[in-house]
């Protein structure tokens, strides 16, 4: 792997930073996370424009998952995040079920083409989105989900959440892009 030599391994794993929350909730920085939400599967698909399979299958780190698998990844882990969301708007903070992200990465449909899941990822954060613009400000503090790992996420932290993974795991793939020399072909 052809790699910057002023790279660190933790660069690499977290492009953009770790997540953390930020505890100062303004309605301009809500804004800014819905807006990092919509744009998600633009800039997903924008990443792996132009990259051939091989590329594709590519890791983008050693023991990381590939471009593919991230598509997809992305794709599973928002379709988890939108049915968490219904459930607080419509449950009194259920506690939800995690999943085996590793594992789903290694289904078949995780070799699919990257296509499948990022026209499904546009059609779900569009849907999203409407959901979030139907919220109230009150809402966006007091409905929240249980989380085994992660505690009590209000809608406000989970939007946090999943702006940043977004950013995140299309930074994975620009990185990559970067380090590796793949340019965007027309």
């Amino acid at each position: 792997m052809s790699t910057l030599s002023a790279v660190t391994a933790d660069e690499v794993r977290f492009p953009i930073g770790d997540f953390s929350i930020d505890p100062d909730v303004t309605a301009a920085k809500r804004q800014r996370w819905l807006q990092q939400m919509a744009e998600a599967p633009r800039r997903l698909a924008e990443a792996v424009r132009g990259l051939d399979d091989e590329q594709l299958d590519t890791p983008y780190r050693e023991g990381g998952w590939t471009p593919r698998q991230v598509v997809h990844h992305l794709t599973d882990a928002h379709i988890n995040g939108y049915v968490r969301f219904k459930l607080a708007v419509t449950e009194d903070r259920p506690a939800i079920k995690t999943y085996e992200e590793d594992l789903w990465a290694e289904t078949a449909d995780a070799r699919a083409p990257v296509e499948v899941s990022l026209r499904l990822l546009a059609a779900l954060h569009e849907r999203w989105l409407i959901l979030l613009a139907s919220l109230t400000e009150a809402q966006f503090v007091s409905l929240a989900f249980s989380h085994p790992q992660r505690g009590l996420m209000t809608i406000d932290k989970a939007i946090q959440l999943y702006a940043w993974h977004g950013l995140h795991h299309a930074a994975h793939i620009t990185s990559l892009r970067e380090r590796q020399g793949w340019t965007v072909s027309g």
